[in-house]
């Protein structure tokens, strides 16, 4: 990325920029869960929006950043339409914005192994994203916000950004806070991008372009729609090698590695993390009809039918922790991210000048019979946005957990420390992970579900082992 130019007089900035371009089509899938909007997209998409409640110099008010879903493949800014800043900017008194930047080919391709000067293709996405902290730190103030008081906050990809950005020296002394929502994963599950490993699929995207090794230079004057669908092609094949076809960040000199499996740099290990997930993270479809009239014969032998019989026994395991869900709601638990989150948090609070505050997002939705909480279905509460997301938007009940959970991430950014009315939320120490359930009523729990989330994730895991076995 490369820094913009100046400009003479008054520049219309009153509309939205380009988003990157997206390796396959917007679809209207999921839009009831998720209200989203199709934008223009080119390759000229570094830019990023502002709301602000004042342009006064010195007003020194509260910076947040947010850093889009989609990994590190697809998304923008303006996505869904729950990432609107106006109504945090003003309830919460702080300056907003949200940030695009290189995705996917664009952000990630790794080309190390073509040559020097491709050295940080690899890592371009994030180094979008660390441009626009240093055009945030620089400017900020016109708009009212404090460059010394900068929290960085995502969800899902977006809050593997914050992550990654913690692990890249040149983010340094540009936020000085963190919230993850949804972001931790085994860094397993996302394959080795360690090793400059990706070379096989840049030959492969080569030969399906016509290309040699020796042209890889052309890659940059190629259109992103030959581009694009050179890696949708070449990315199978590779695969099937065991090969590495990933597009996220690289460890290499500019980015250190998954913090899990290589540890936090002391550079910051004093910034407070705000971190959680959701109950049921993928679990996107209807609830099941009628699931509170089952029973206990008829869901034993669902959750048997999932997880083998020792599923049974995590029926009443699940309950006591929450008790005024279904039960057989405990198929719909997420380990993907919470079994990581959990984790991390325990090697996080190791180091003893950080401060560690953990989530997680257990309300029901009145629709379908009782829909558990779904990747998503946290940011319209945090963005006091639920009056856009009509799915949300649930009367009294909603309004107040909505007021909650957007003024405890507005306390966090404030102050380093998450604040609900009447609950004190005290931080992760060895051995305790302080859980807010954010719920019809909010309440702190402690290690309430590693047991669970473990037992859970080895009978998946058995079960997965199983069916593939048997394909």
């Amino acid at each position: 990325p490369e820094e913009t130019e100046a400009f003479d007089g008054i520049k219309d900035m009153f509309h939205y920029g380009n988003v990157c371009p997206l390796m396959f089509p917007d679809s209207a899938e999921g839009d009831i869960l998720s209200p989203h909007r199709v934008w223009f997209q080119n390759e000229d998409c570094l830019n990023l929006n502002i709301w602000t409640p004042s342009l006064k110099k010195g007003e020194d008010l509260p910076v947040v950043v947010w850093l889009h879903g989609g990994g590190f493949f697809s998304g923008s800014s303006i996505e869904q339409y729950a990432y609107d800043g106006e109504n945090m900017s003003r309830k919460g008194n702080v300056v907003v914005v949200t940030v695009n930047h290189r995705l996917n080919v664009l952000g990630y391709l790794d080309l190390r192994g073509f040559g020097e000067k491709y050295e940080r293709s690899c890592n371009a996405g994030n180094l979008d994203l660390i441009a626009a902290l240093k055009w945030i730190h620089k400017n900020i103030s016109g708009f009212g916000g404090n460059p010394e008081n900068v929290t960085i906050f995502g969800q899902s990809g977006g809050g593997g950004k914050v992550i990654t950005l913690m692990q890249m020296p040149e983010a340094d002394g540009l936020f000085h806070k963190g919230i993850i929502e949804s972001g931790v994963v085994d860094p397993d599950l996302l394959g080795d991008a360690e090793d400059g490993n990706g070379r096989e699929i840049v030959k492969a995207m080569l030969a399906e372009l016509g290309l040699e090794e020796k042209d890889v230079d052309q890659l940059e004057t190629l259109p992103y729609d030959q581009l694009a669908q050179a890696y949708e092609n070449a990315a199978p094949k590779v695969a099937q090698k065991g090969e590495y076809v990933g597009n996220h960040p690289h460890k290499n000199q500019s980015y250190f590695g998954d913090a899990i499996k290589h540890g936090f740099r002391e550079e910051t290990k004093k910034i407070p993390l705000l971190i959680g997930t959701v109950l049921g993270e993928f679990d996107f479809g209807p609830a099941i009809s009628g699931k509170y009239e089952f029973t206990r014969k008829e869901v034993e032998e669902k959750v048997s039918d999932a997880l083998g019989e020792e599923g049974i026994e995590l029926i009443d395991e699940f309950l006591k922790i929450y008790p005024d869900k279904a039960p057989i709601d405990l198929l719909s638990v997420d380990t993907i991210f919470r079994e990581p989150t959990i984790r991390f948090i325990k090697e996080r609070v190791k180091c003893p000048d950080s401060k560690i505050y953990s989530f997680q997002f257990t309300y029901e939705f009145p629709m379908f019979d009782g829909k558990i909480a779904w990747h998503c279905s946290e940011i319209p509460f945090a963005f006091h946005n639920i009056d856009k997301v009509p799915v949300c938007n649930c009367g009294e009940e909603t309004n107040r957990l909505q007021e909650q959970i957007c003024q405890a991430w507005v306390s966090f950014a404030r102050t380093g420390k998450p604040e609900i009315s009447g609950i004190e939320w005290p931080a992760c120490a060895d051995g305790d992970e302080a859980v807010m359930m954010l719920d019809k009523e909010c309440r702190i729990r402690h290690n309430p579900d590693h047991e669970l989330v473990n037992r859970l994730k080895k009978l998946q895991t058995a079960e997965h082992s199983v069916e593939n076995v048997q394909h």
